[in-house]
């Protein structure tokens, strides 16, 4: 099961999702306190299973209603998600992936995994 692991940074306090085998399928923004930092994991939590997923890189693309994974390419031509809430907030982010497939298979990891994580405090 994957794990919600919350962490001080230099500007605040964080989260990184966590699939089972310990790697990070999606991050946060950086919050200015713990409360807002655990509201950002509810939902994440609450948005994720239910968003459907935007996907800027083909053109004419149809917008997807908030909640919802927009898939881009930045600017160095790697696949990345972004989750925004209903309000249209971006609440997590994907890394950056060389192959479009493997970024759906990122969104698809966030939404199974979120839902049940657990949060931990880093180490």
């Amino acid at each position: 099961m994957g794990k919600f692991v919350v962490k001080n940074v230099a500007t605040g306090i964080k989260f990184d999702l966590k699939a089972a085998n310990g790697e990070v399928i999606a991050t946060s923004e950086v919050y200015s306190g713990k409360e807002a930092c655990l509201n950002g994991i509810e939902s994440v939590r609450k948005n994720a299973p239910v968003s459907s997923v935007e996907d800027q890189t083909v053109e004419g693309f149809a917008e997807e209603k908030h909640p919802k994974f927009e898939v881009y390419q930045d600017k160095a031509g790697e696949y990345r998600f972004r989750l925004k809430a209903t309000n249209g907030q971006i609440i997590a982010v994907g890394e950056g992936y060389t192959a479009k497939a493997s970024c759906m298979n990122g969104i698809e990891s966030v939404k199974k995994n979120a839902p049940e994580a657990s949060v931990v405090e880093a180490e």
